[in-house]
């Protein structure tokens, strides 16, 4: 299947759409990193924002301080969350899990 030949002004929006999810996905790990927002806030905001929803649930926890690489494919693996999980395709079960988890260890 080939990808949809877009005009120069599609394709000029679609860059524009990606920076901005970058930009929002960079802002709430620097958020995470820095303790102004948690991990639940972050979930909870995720079926709000779809740029929330397409953060790797890896990507969220390194960005929490004394959370690696190590450490954040232990706790996926603990929980039973799949290494290529993200935010928006959590479970509920998944979700409480993961808060509850962080909310003993943190």
């Amino acid at each position: 299947m080939s990808l949809p030949s877009l005009t120069d002004q599609e394709r000029a929006e679609a860059l524009q759409k990606a920076a901005a999810a970058r930009t929002v996905r960079s802002r709430i790990k620097a958020e995470l990193k820095s303790g102004m927002v948690s991990v639940a806030a972050v979930i909870a905001a995720a079926g709000e924002e779809p740029a929330l929803g397409r953060l790797k649930v890896t990507d969220l926890l390194e960005a929490l301080p004394g959370i690696g690489k190590v450490r954040a494919t232990v706790i996926m693996s603990e929980l039973g969350i799949s290494p290529s999980r993200r935010v928006r395709g959590l479970g509920v079960h998944q979700r409480r899990a993961l808060v509850d988890y962080l909310g003993q260890v943190l």
